[in-house]
């Protein structure tokens, strides 16, 4: 009977820890957590999501970002990497990863160049911010700073309005950055989108420190990722300007 009893307290203990976790277990801090939420439409061709993966790839194992990281705190940062298009093409190409070096970063960066991109049709940025929503929520890290980073090239055309989605995600304390891209392609035919900049800074960036870097084309578009990502990780309001070239920086009525 006494062994009885201890199974079943340990057999109970177990239940416990995997539904519950271990007691009195801490999230692990880090300085950032942080959403890269990259455009897959078939607006994006074969050329540009390559140069726009490169973009992401470069910056991210950058000795300015390494150094903004180290900078911290914690002298660390959580990252995620995901690629969307229309309202139900929201992919996880790398999940949750903690970066505090070079080593870490390039790891992250070898499971992204791992998995091929998969473009769809259609555009919605608020499908992508309320999945990246979600999966911060989830990240299971504890931070004062949580951040989406949307990179694009044409408008939201499907789902709710981005706005809707940008507002809800500014209610739980969340930033959304931008990163349009503007190419002065033709767009399926149509002329190419001159309202692009003004779409993300009216309706998608949003939340504390919020800013736009605007990419003059596919093939500025390292400088842009560079140049932001060292301003979101280092959580300050100054413009790198030493990676800023081919981009413009556009701050917002959210900064803070």
């Amino acid at each position: 009977m006494r062994h009885a009893t201890k199974f079943v307290r340990a057999a109970a203990f177990a239940f416990l820890l995997f539904f519950c976790g271990t007691p009195g277990a801490r999230a692990e801090p880090v300085d950032l957590t942080l959403v890269l939420a990259v455009d897959v439409s078939y607006s994006v061709d074969a050329d540009e999501a390559q140069l726009q993966r490169q973009g992401y790839f470069d910056a991210l194992v950058h000795p300015r970002v390494l150094q903004a990281i180290a900078g911290g705190p914690n002298r660390a940062i959580a990252v995620a990497y995901m690629e969307w298009a229309g309202n139900w093409h929201n992919k996880i190409v790398a999940g949750w990863t903690v970066i505090r070096d070079r080593a870490s970063a390039q790891a992250f960066v070898d499971r992204i160049a791992a998995v091929p991109s998969q473009p769809a049709s259609r555009t919605s940025i608020s499908g992508a911010i309320d999945f990246a929503v979600a999966m911060l929520e989830d990240s299971g890290f504890e931070t004062a700073r949580r951040v989406i980073d949307v990179s694009g090239d044409g408008r939201n055309n499907q789902g709710r309005p981005a706005w809707a989605a940008r507002d809800d995600a500014v209610a739980r304390g969340i930033t959304i950055n931008g990163l349009p891209i503007v190419t002065g392609n033709p767009d399926f035919g149509r002329p190419p989108d001159e309202g692009l900049v003004d779409h993300y800074q009216d309706e998608v960036i949003g939340g504390p420190g919020a800013f736009l870097v605007v990419a003059q084309g596919f093939a500025a578009f390292t400088n842009a990722v560079l140049s932001k990502l060292v301003r979101e990780v280092a959580g300050t309001a100054a413009l790198d300007p030493q990676s800023a070239e081919g981009s413009n920086f556009i701050a917002t009525p959210f900064m803070q």
